[in-house]
């Protein structure tokens, strides 16, 4: 080979490798996928392979109890279900299964976190679970710390002491040989973060789950939106009956530091940014039901009239979907202050509440807007099980551009 044809190869060469260096070191990291949490509480037709695993992120297996001061199931069938679901990783290696301790109505809490002894039995408990259904982090749901729900104990210093239970969790989580994620579900509404310590609790924990829905239940005594995205201000239902129930409130607390009125998810968001909560560790909730009242007026279209008492508590998505939303006399309507959908059926007097595809969709590109930690939802058991699901709206808005 002559000098000037050498020359020329080691330059073509290294021209090649000058090349194949710039692009390495100039392409974007990949981009990590939007944490989709979905509360899970199994079936009676359980059929964890048929789950929609591959557009979550994380599946919380709800629940265990507080039981003699420990984490446990308190349902002798769950936990072979756990198992089975754990399994399905398997298949979904990306898959963060979690469990989930508490929810409404569950009590033990004050108690277990009273002293550093029954903590730490607590603690120890938790994490003996976790090792022993190989899972990947746990959610605490004490609804709610410091305050009187469904007859469970509650004292003041529950606010101090939920804060050394997820400092020993999150420690002993730590120490773990893999990876866990440590959550706890709190409320949508201002007065609850009064009674945690919410600058020391996000040190410990990767995310608030924040419940945006039951912003209205099946008690109250006026129709509204239970979980709507958009804020909802005062002078926006001042026409309507509902505002009544706000001023009664607030002529009844004089004191209040809070100024009563609908709660939404960018109401509550933005009220913890003011309280210096980091855009990534707040998790915005969906409902996947919904909450229907009877003997409801007509007058725009039954939204924020009163009402004659629960039609059906809590309504499933997929009944939902399969039986009102657009039929038997039911109509779809749209509030494009709250962003959220709801049903009116004119001739049974029966107004629904409930999010569909198109609000859970906007949920989760505010999520993304924002720059938030993530989207969940209670509970994917009441999705509907054909095309167009909530959980297909959710994964397509938050793969949108990819």
């Amino acid at each position: 080979m002559s000098l000037l044809r050498l020359s020329a190869l080691c330059f073509l060469l290294l021209a090649s490798f000058s090349c194949s260096r710039k692009k390495a070191t100039t392409s974007e990291p990949e981009k990590e996928k939007l944490p989709i949490l979905a509360y899970y509480v199994p079936e009676e037709d359980y059929q964890p392979e048929k789950l929609p695993l591959d557009q979550l992120t994380h599946i919380i297996f709800s629940f265990t109890k507080v039981i003699d001061g420990e984490m446990k199931f308190r349902n002798e069938e769950f936990p072979e279900k756990l198992r089975l679901l754990v399994e399905q990783k398997k298949n979904h290696p990306d898959l963060k299964v979690m469990i989930a301790c508490g929810g409404w109505g569950a009590d033990g809490f004050s108690d277990m976190a009273l002293t550093e002894e029954s903590r730490q039995k607590f603690v120890n408990s938790a994490i003996a679970f976790i090792e022993e259904y190989q899972l990947d982090g746990m959610d605490m749901d004490w609804e709610y710390p410091g305050l009187p729900a469904e007859d469970c104990k509650y004292r003041p210093e529950d606010k101090e002491n939920f804060t050394q239970v997820m400092k020993a969790l999150r420690e002993q989580l730590d120490a773990l040989d893999r990876p866990q994620t440590l959550t706890f579900a709190s409320a949508g509404w201002e007065r609850y973060y009064d009674h945690i310590e919410v600058d020391k609790v996000m040190k410990y924990a990767n995310y608030m789950n924040i419940m945006t829905y039951d912003q209205i239940v099946a008690t109250t005594p006026y129709t509204g939106h239970h979980t709507p995205l958009g804020w909802i201000t005062r002078e926006d239902i001042a026409e309507y009956p509902i505002a009544e129930m706000y001023k009664r409130w607030e002529a009844e607390h004089p004191d209040s530091k809070y100024v009563p009125g609908p709660g939404s998810v960018e109401k509550i968001v933005a009220y913890l940014l003011e309280l210096g909560v980091r855009p990534e560790q707040m998790v915005v909730g969906g409902a996947f039901y919904g909450r229907a009242w009877k003997g409801v007026p007509p007058a725009n279209n039954g939204l924020y009239q009163p009402n004659g008492g629960p039609h059906i508590g809590w309504c499933p998505y997929a009944r939902i979907r399969d039986e009102f939303e657009e039929k038997n006399g039911y109509q779809r309507h749209w509030d494009p202050v709250a962003k959220a959908p709801y049903l009116y059926n004119s001739a049974d007097s029966i107004f629904i509440s409930y999010d569909d595809t198109a609000s859970v969709r906007l949920k989760t590109e505010f999520v993304l807007d924002k720059g938030l930690g993530g989207i969940m939802f209670w509970q994917l058991g009441n999705d509907t099980k054909g095309e167009n699901s909530l959980v297909d709206a959710i994964y397509e808005a938050a793969h949108t551009g990819e």
